[in-house]
């Protein structure tokens, strides 16, 4: 019995040492959990602040350290080259990339979330592979695809609306589903088969009660469909028409031959701009579900 004594004696400091060695472990995970966040977060926010530094110099050149300080470059926007061409462009196609992604989008997340099918999971990756894809491979390969077509057919599609919409489509359409699946998923159905029991037809259900259910994910889906086609660059340079520019591509040909305050004046606007569109998409569907 005192030999069993002794040895649970000698053991209970084993016992006892094995949480601090727990909680080193997990306090070094966090550690360096932590620490990747805040390179990540670096990593993002310094270019951001090093360019709205430089758009209150006032020197028309980027000199460090700059002789004084001026808001006048914001005043000049409308300067840029070509910056209401190209601002046009941009949100003409947006608004068209927008309104076929919620056609397609809302429909298929529909399918996805209410029905079981044959096929369904490998309908749902197919959907959403195209994220996975760089964009400019998805570009490069869509251009010549297009050429190829209008050699075989003499239809003139390079540089047209309508294949830079549908190219837009690839990458707006994803997130449409992603964010109206997310928005499906936590609504109580029981009010649409309600519905139905009182009599009311399928698409009556679907127009009446299940698409106002939705309207906060629509809301959101179109928000961010809009916002991921204006800020595209990778597709556009290769299947933009010639002559004609978003506003992306003008600030990178821009920044080709000069770099001055009115540049970084304009991407600070244009990124305060998707800065407030992601909040208001922030009130609707938290992006934390779906990031």
């Amino acid at each position: 019995m005192a030999g069993i004594a002794a040895a649970s004696e000698g053991a209970a400091p084993a016992r006892a040492s094995t949480p601090a060695v727990v909680h080193r472990r997990v306090s070094a995970a966090a550690v360096l959990v932590w620490g990747l966040i805040a390179t990540g977060v670096l990593a993002m926010a310094v270019p951001l602040v090093m360019t709205a530094y430089i758009s209150l110099f006032r020197d028309a050149v980027v000199v460090f350290p700059p002789s004084g300080y001026s808001v006048s470059w914001y005043a000049r926007i409308l300067e840029f080259p070509r910056f209401g061409d190209a601002l046009g462009t941009s949100l003409r196609i947006a608004a068209m990339a927008t309104l076929g992604s919620l056609a397609l989008g809302i429909p298929a997340s529909l399918a996805l979330v209410r029905y079981r099918f044959l096929g369904r999971g490998l309908l749902n990756v197919l959907l959403l592979s195209p994220l996975t894809v760089p964009g400019v491979v998805i570009g490069l390969s869509i251009y010549v695809l297009v050429v190829e077509t209008e050699i075989a057919t003499e239809v003139p599609l390079i540089g047209s609306d309508l294949v830079l919409v549908l190219a837009h489509l690839l990458i707006t359409v994803p997130w449409v589903i992603r964010l109206c699946v997310a928005n499906l998923v936590g609504l109580d159905r029981s009010v649409e088969e309600a519905a139905a029991n009182l009599g009311a037809r399928p698409w009556s259900v679907l127009w009446r009660v299940t698409l106002p259910m939705m309207r906060q994910g629509i809301v959101a889906a179109a928000l961010f469909a809009f916002i991921v086609s204006f800020e595209n660059i990778e597709m556009t340079l290769f299947l933009i028409a010639p002559g004609q520019t978003t506003l992306p591509i003008s600030v990178l040909q821009y920044l080709e031959y000069k770099v001055d305050p009115l540049v970084a004046a304009v991407v600070m606007v244009q990124t305060l701009v998707i800065a407030g569109l992601l909040l208001l998409l922030d009130r609707y569907v938290k992006l934390s579900r779906i990031v």
